[in-house]
């Protein structure tokens, strides 16, 4: 996916939502590191910080189950809502999460405030 300006100051276009498979990720690259952008098998978009917690693993490459990732390096799942990891592994870390909508078929991410 590669990065468009849009209308609104405060998004930014990364794709249409259709560029993400179902049940899949594309990472996008950001001023402030790279984003995963995740797509579940219901059609609901989410966006991560792409690191793992525990070693940062690539998000991105990880399996999409549900509403959870799981890290391609240690198999610890992620939930895209909150970036909690989940079962045993609970309250071990925590994946910044980035806002994200779908507006017309676009991938919208918010873009950082700027510190006045």
């Amino acid at each position: 996916m590669t990065l468009q300006a849009h209308i609104d100051p405060d998004w930014r276009d990364v794709g249409a939502v259709t560029d993400i498979p179902e049940r899949g990720a594309r990472r996008v690259a950001t001023a402030q590191g790279d984003v995963a952008v995740f797509r579940t098998g219901d059609g609901q978009v989410f966006a991560l910080v792409d690191r793992c917690p525990h070693k940062h693993g690539p998000l991105s490459q990880g399996i999409v189950h549900g509403h959870g990732v799981t890290c391609p390096l240690h198999s610890w799942v992620i939930d895209l809502a909150t970036g909690q990891p989940t079962g045993a592994d609970a309250g071990k870390g925590c994946t910044p999460i980035v806002p994200v909508r779908v507006k017309d078929g676009r991938v919208l991410l918010a873009q950082p405030v700027a510190a006045s």
